[in-house]
């Protein structure tokens, strides 16, 4: 069975521990008090049983089986039916990991179903069997209870997520270290805690708002105010991290440009520096090559070579050369190759 715990409060007062679901729904017409039960993960024909005995709108039932929903609240009638998504960080990995909760909320019972490990509906369970007078609100206080703990849920993600910006932007100047991929991520995750936390303030306020035609208790709205400020501060401080890590990529990538560009002005100087030498090289190749050339020539013996036989021969041939180089260099010199 799905059943995770199982109570009838009378007065704010634990009566009864009902072993099974048919034997809840008999005491709490016997004893005229509010059922609480939690399901953890729960069957269709599970679900079904508590659906028909209270009541519960088929669209309701069917989000709360199907699971994945966006936080949100609904009413059917005289039943409210609220989804919300938890939240823990993870620091390992830095990532935020979700859950979910479905709460029913009667004129006599609260029915959650839970999909992941959190919320701890246990401790809120805990909390409000020691407080007798804030459950003897009925199941809207459970409904307030069950929205605290998650709003206060969401503090460790609060510093997790905190944290983990103050490392980024210590790293953005930092050389060698390429920060785009990790605030990509964590800006990711922000955005997913945005959608689970934004719609809670709004959620509360139409509690308020309704809380003259259904008679909540003047008490009970006060406990309901300060959830929906907490709410409020929690969304502002996720819109903040959001702020921070757009700025924080924005800079990441102007320095990514930066590095680039010195990267490369540094491979165009390098290059323009090459090709300085690449001249020079070139220009002391060709002064050499004249001479060799006029060489090769006269080298060649054949014996009907004019100047082989000529007194001067030997002399021009040198004189050419001489000449030769001393021209190439003043050509290069002047075009600012050597």
């Amino acid at each position: 069975m799905a059943i995770v715990d199982n109570g009838i409060y009378v007065d704010g007062v634990r009566t009864e521990n009902p072993r099974s679901l048919d034997e809840t729904f008999e005491r709490m017409r016997e004893r005229g008090g509010m059922g609480w039960i939690g399901l953890y993960r729960p069957g269709a024909d599970e679900l079904r049983v508590v659906a028909e005995e209270f009541g519960l709108h088929e669209l309701a039932v069917e989000d709360a089986l199907r699971g994945h929903q966006r936080p949100k609240i609904e009413r059917y009638d005289d039943v409210l039916f609220v989804v919300l998504r938890p939240a823990r960080y993870k620091d390992a990995e830095e990532e935020v990991e979700f859950g979910e909760v479905h709460v029913f909320v009667g004129p006599d019972f609260v029915v959650t179903v839970r999909h992941a490990e959190a919320p701890d509906l246990g401790r809120v369970r805990h909390r409000m069997e020691s407080r007798p007078s804030l459950l003897a609100l009925g199941p809207e206080a459970v409904l307030y209870a069950i929205l605290d703990e998650v709003i206060d849920e969401y503090a460790p993600v609060v510093a997790g997520l905190e944290n983990d910006i103050d490392e980024i932007e210590g790293q953005l100047f930092a050389e060698d270290v390429d920060a785009t991929q990790r605030i990509y991520d964590l800006a990711r995750e922000v955005i997913d805690v945005q959608r689970a936390t934004q719609p809670l303030a709004g959620m509360i306020d139409a509690l308020l708002r309704g809380s003259e035609k259904y008679a909540v208790d003047e008490e009970l709205q006060r406990y309901l105010r300060d959830a929906q400020d907490h709410a409020l501060r929690v969304a502002d401080r996720f819109t903040t991290f959001r702020s921070v890590l757009d700025n924080a990529l924005t800079v990441e990538a102007t320095i990514v440009a930066r590095r680039q560009n010195e990267e490369m002005r540094r491979m165009t100087e390098l290059s323009i520096r090459q090709g300085e030498q690449t001249k020079k090289i070139s220009s002391w190749a060709a002064i050499l090559f004249a001479p060799t050339l006029i060489a090769g020539v006269y080298g060649m013996n054949f014996d009907r070579m004019p100047e082989l036989h000529w007194l001067f021969g030997y002399p021009m041939a040198l004189g050419m050369m001489v000449a030769l180089g001393f021209g190439l260099y003043a050509v290069f010199k002047k075009n600012g190759w050597l």
